[in-house]
């Protein structure tokens, strides 16, 4: 028998907070999916920036070869910071290739998405029979969404309640008969982080919150600019709304970090309901659940923010499964996974194999109790790298062609990442590694469809 899959994803959530994770952060929900399933000590993103990691993930190929190495979509024109579109574009001039929808489609699901889509074409042009998303800017209030593609409508309340009940029915309407595939995506803990409900924009005490040990923030370039945009979104960025104008008096990085953990909280609150969802359907025993992110979230960490850097803060990625055959309290510490992975593990979950086209590797085998040994591919707008479970190995692009690595880490002696020790290991076996992997991957040569 097929199982139901369940592909929860948050945006912006780095692994470090969350209680499966050693973190200190409130995440009961997460918590519980992890005491029932497999948890993979490391993984990452594949690229870490929203677009081009969910481009991977839906595709199961990298980047590169998915999107032509495009990170954003972009309305020529368009005024605004980031010069995004409100929605997708028509057709699919990227993701040529059948997605992880369109196979589990073929096998015989029925197939959704709810929430954050952030993806280059709709939904339905790239295998999902039904879909409920917002626009693409990051609103958790007064958002507005497209079921289906019909007309714009505004719900009231907040996004990440409207959601998750969407999901509540969308799984109670589908339990019993054909499997399905629910592919949820939760907005928060991804800015406006002060764009929550009292209970978490309060949840926290900024002088109790635990920083990562390596956070800087005087480093921070433009930090009250910054702040903002971690507050507002693009009602700073875009729009200068007044209200996004000032900071509250003192405003620093322990009250960021504060409303960042309290978004981190109403996150696993909206797993939790999908959990209980699933249990009150009867299909606990017949559904896989995978809980991902996108990419991780830098929050001063060696003065970075957001995102897009090969650091870990950015590149790690929580990854939970739980179901039929996973081996409950399981944790993977010899193989690093990544989203392009997600794809393959699906299918294969669903009994189907991983397609030609697809470069990643199904995860089963861990997930019921093994243990491979492998390192994972990344990419950033500047270069490439490799992530293995004890180093990190970067080198830039230079067009298309892979310069000579300049950033090692060795992740078991510095676990924080302060030493760059490339000069020492220009003989290790990642650097020929990196190399081979970076060749074997094609780029495509894709254009936007305006």
């Amino acid at each position: 028998m097929k199982p139901n899959i369940i592909l929860i994803t948050s945006d912006q959530l780095r692994p470090f907070e969350l209680g499966c994770y050693g973190g200190t952060v409130v995440t009961p929900n997460i918590d519980r999916l992890a005491a029932r399933g497999a948890v993979w000590e490391t993984a990452i993103t594949n690229f870490p920036v929203c677009m081009a990691a969910r481009s991977v993930l839906i595709s199961g190929q990298h980047n590169r070869t998915a999107t032509g190495g495009r990170t954003n979509v972009a309305y020529p024109g368009r005024p605004g910071d980031f010069n995004m579109p409100e929605y997708p574009y028509p057709r699919r001039p990227h993701l040529p290739d059948a997605t992880l929808a369109e196979g589990l489609r073929a096998a015989g699901y029925r197939t959704a998405v709810i929430g954050k889509w952030h993806i280059h074409s709709w939904p339905h042009e790239i295998g999902f029979d039904h879909y409920t998303i917002p626009r693409v800017h990051h609103a958790h209030s007064a958002q507005i969404y497209s079921r289906d593609g019909g007309p714009e409508f505004a719900p009231g309340g907040w996004s990440v309640d409207f959601e998750a009940s969407e999901a509540e029915n969308h799984i109670a309407a589908h339990a019993g008969g054909d499997p399905f595939f629910l592919y949820y995506n939760i907005s928060p803990p991804h800015c406006p982080v002060a764009d929550l409900p009292d209970e978490f924009l309060t949840m926290y005490d900024p002088a109790n919150v635990v920083l990562r040990e390596n956070t800087d923030a005087a480093r921070i370039n433009d930090r009250d600019y910054w702040y903002k945009v971690y507050r507002w979104d693009f009602r700073h960025y875009s729009f200068r709304l007044p209200h996004t104008m000032d900071l509250p008096p003192g405003y620093d990085i322990r009250h960021l970090a504060a409303e960042y953990f309290g978004a981190v909280t109403w996150m696993d609150r909206a797993v939790g309901r999908i959990l209980d969802a699933v249990t009150k359907a009867g299909i606990e025993e017949d559904t896989l659940i995978v809980f991902a992110s996108d990419h991780g979230e830098n929050l001063g960490s060696h003065g970075l923010v957001q995102k897009g850097s090969p650091n870990d803060e950015s590149l790690r990625i929580p990854l939970v499964m739980a179901g039929p055959g996973v081996v409950p309290g399981h944790r993977i510490d010899r193989s690093v996974a990544s989203l392009v992975d997600l794809a393959p593990t699906l299918l294969d979950a669903a009994g189907q194999g991983t397609p030609a086209h697809m470069q990643g590797a199904s995860l089963m085998a861990e997930a019921v109790g093994g243990c491979d040994a492998r390192t994972a591919f990344f990419e950033t707008t500047d270069g490439v790298g490799l992530r293995s479970p004890v180093a990190t190995i970067f080198a830039p692009l230079d067009g298309r062609a892979m310069a000579a690595p300049n950033l090692f880490h060795d992740n078991t002696a510095d676990p924080f990442q302060y030493r760059n020790i490339m000069d020492d290991r220009h003989d290790d076996p990642l650097v020929a590694e990196l190399a081979a992997r970076n060749a074997q991957i094609p780029w495509s040569d894709l254009k936007d469809d305006t």
